[in-house]
């Protein structure tokens, strides 16, 4: 069997490989690269300063993917394998969307939208959907699943098209474009009004200091609705962010983006590894970094330690439920945010292109690319303590707002106070993957800062805000 054929399943790589680690470790697919947008509109420094200082829009068009439910049956479905509560759901409303393994690990999070009464959008990364997608072929329920993938798939006009505006100057914005009607919704609740002649919802993130809004609406009708938001908000200082710039948004608000999905190792999940294949991320993803184990589990998240606890229903059987119950009477880890040394990352990167700067003649340091510094689809990098390893930093970047390198990370309980100094190896050893340059391993100091890091850290007079998360 040929890993490159795409017909080959999720399950059957796994045993020519050896196992889903040596699988994982071997693939030379790099970091997830977000379609459809230019790396830079302008440059990515002020992109990413314009969520905090003025206005930013974020693209969501072209690299979410999106699942359909339409059916009575839907929530009584979405109940089998959602952790959170779901028995008050109403229409124009949006929730936080949780799905946990057998084992109680965590698979994958999104939005889910109610946008009809037997109608709901799921929209995020493609875990949740192909799980559900896997699902609804084989549930008795009275539900019909359609899926859309994004553009990394293949670039063909989708459902809707999705923006976002973040910033201190998006509800400015977003009255002038609406002429001053924008609806009074709550957090998370759906908005529908006119921009330019055209119907437009909008998703009320609560996540901001100031409102913001995630707007979306017919493919075919973008055009003019972008037009007349980028013709208003030009002295507002609105700034289209780019690829760049987008990948930095998740650790300013402490949303963990694609942890990788439990669902290499759980017996029960043996018939949805044979269903997937080559065509699904799951299945030709690649993981890096420094943490090294034969067991595809330490790389796995639980929901509550990525701080979704609050929103599980413990009242109702779900998969995984007394797995995750474990979890919550035994927790171990919590999340935060890792701020990087500055030194140490300045000497990364020196070590790494300059012969006279590396402490080892013979091999560079890993590089380390600005802003966003992963290699790999799912990146797991050990974070020490006196040389034992007592946690794992997930997806980093460099803050134009915080000026540092940041990543999000979980740790165990005892090194999870702010202010904490532990050490990040950085590199990968004895890698497998062609995509990663010989080097030495290199350790960075760190520091723990809270989660979310924007609002307890950064600090500007009297506009202190958090930016909500560009899933």
């Amino acid at each position: 069997m040929n890993h490159a054929d795409p017909h080959a399943s999720l399950a059957a790589r796994i045993t020519e490989a050896g196992g889903a680690v040596p699988l994982l470790r071997g693939s030379n697919l790099g970091p997830y690269v977000f379609p459809g947008i230019p790396a830079e509109y302008t440059n990515w420094r002020d992109e990413v300063r314009a969520w905090k200082d003025s206005v930013a829009l974020l693209e969501q068009s072209y690299h979410m993917t999106e699942l359909h439910l339409e059916g009575p049956g839907a929530i009584a479905f979405l109940k089998e394998f959602a952790v959170n509560k779901l028995d008050t759901f109403p229409v124009m409303r949006a929730k936080q969307l949780v799905l946990a393994a057998p084992d109680g690990n965590l698979i994958a999070d999104a939005i889910i939208f109610h946008e009809e009464e037997h109608f709901y959008r799921i929209v995020g990364a493609p875990f949740a959907s192909d799980w559900l997608l896997y699902n609804a072929e084989n549930t008795q329920h009275e539900v019909k699943a359609t899926k859309f993938d994004n553009w990394s798939a293949g670039v063909v006009p989708r459902d809707v098209y999705r923006i976002q505006l973040q910033g201190p100057n998006a509800m400015e914005l977003m009255m002038r474009v609406t002429g001053g009607n924008v609806p009074e919704v709550r957090f998370f609740g759906i908005g529908e009004f006119q921009i330019a002649g055209k119907t437009v919802r909008g998703l009320r993130h609560g996540m901001a200091g100031t409102p913001g809004f995630e707007l979306y609406g017919p493919w075919d009708e973008q055009t003019e609705v972008r037009a007349a938001i980028e013709e208003a908000g030009a002295d507002l200082g609105l700034r289209k962010a780019g690829s760049l710039a987008y990948s930095t948004t998740a650790q300013e608000s402490g949303w963990m983006p694609m942890p990788l999905p439990a669902i290499y190792s759980a017996p029960e999940l043996q018939e949805y590894r044979e269903w997937l294949n080559g065509y699904y991320l799951e299945s030709i993803g690649s993981l890096g970094g420094s943490l090294v184990s034969e067991d595809v589990a330490d790389y796995y998240v639980d929901p509550i330690e990525v701080g979704y606890g609050n929103l599980i229903d413990w009242d109702r059987e779900f998969m995984g439920r007394d797995a995750l119950l474990a979890k919550r009477d035994n927790q171990r880890r919590t999340k935060v945010t890792l701020e990087w040394n500055d030194e140490d990352v300045a000497g990364i990167i020196a070590a790494s292109l300059f012969t006279g700067a590396r402490e080892d003649a013979e091999k560079p340091a890993r590089y380390l690319a600005l802003p966003s510094p992963m290699y790999a689809t799912f990146e797991s990098d050990a974070v020490r303590s006196d040389g034992r390893t007592v946690g794992v930093s997930q997806w980093n970047s460099y803050s134009a707002n915080g000026g540092h390198v940041i990543s999000t990370a979980v740790v165990d309980l005892e090194f999870a106070k702010p202010g904490t100094d532990l050490t990040l190896l950085w590199g990968e050893p004895d890698t497998r993957r062609a995509t990663v340059d010989d080097h030495a391993m290199r350790e960075i100091r760190v520091r723990v800062a809270p989660s979310p890091y924007f609002d307890k850290v950064i600090k500007s007079g009297d506009n202190d805000q958090v930016v909500a998360a560009a899933r």
